[in-house]
């Protein structure tokens, strides 16, 4: 992990799968705060194998821990087939695994990202992180916001964003902490228009700038 002192004000951005954080981050960058997604970090570094490489460390791990079923033959890892093991087959043991293997990984990328945005000039950043609680990254933040709709909403969206059933979709919403209230600073209700949600992050945005200026 990077220093504090090198780390601009560190906003992380939180809730369930299928909850619009991405949407809450692309506005507030319209809004001069910008965001380091690491749910794109874990892309990138489980992505395809460059040619002549070896796997990455965090694939390393992940495929010594669950078998070489979850990797494509271009080095990439296979999602779904993942997916059902640490959502399925393997319980919380498995989804406990993964996550030990990947969160250290992901957010000192997280870390060492938004310190760049610190030289680049920008005073606040975003930390796009689902898991932000099970990381234990709620701890290493100045701020906590969070992305929120009702189940049957999420429900929906993860079902028609994967390909998967309804009912594979509340399985991992049934994995995933419900984020109370008082565990956070403030909530973005995402199950309203994109011009609702746009003023509600432009409000907010005004008053973390006022805030940590």
């Amino acid at each position: 992990m990077e220093k504090k002192s090198d780390l601009p004000v560190l906003i992380g951005l939180c809730g369930r799968s299928g909850s619009g954080k991405g949407v809450v981050s692309s506005f507030f960058r319209e809004f001069g705060i910008p965001s380091v997604d690491t749910d794109k970090i874990y892309h990138e570094m489980t992505g395809p194998r460059p040619e002549g490489e070896g796997r990455s460390p965090v694939m390393e791990r992940i495929v010594k821990r669950f078998g070489t079923g979850v990797e494509n033959p271009d080095g990439s890892l296979n999602r779904k087939a993942l997916a059902g093991i640490v959502f399925g087959e393997g319980g919380e043991a498995a989804l406990s695994d993964l996550n030990g293997i990947t969160h250290r990984a992901i957010l000192g990328e997280a870390e060492r990202r938004a310190a760049a945005l610190r030289k680049e000039g920008y005073g606040i950043v975003i930390i796009d992180a689902p898991l932000l609680f099970e990381s234990g990254y709620d701890k290493r933040v100045d701020m906590i916001i969070a992305a929120s709709a009702p189940a049957e909403v999420l429900t929906r969206r993860i079902a028609e964003r994967d390909g998967i059933s309804r009912a594979a979709a509340r399985r991992r919403l049934a994995t995933q902490k419900r984020i109370k209230k008082s565990e956070v600073d403030a909530v973005i209700d995402t199950h309203r228009s994109f011009d609702e949600i746009r003023e509600s992050v432009r409000t907010m945005a005004a008053e973390i700038k006022e805030r940590f200026r």
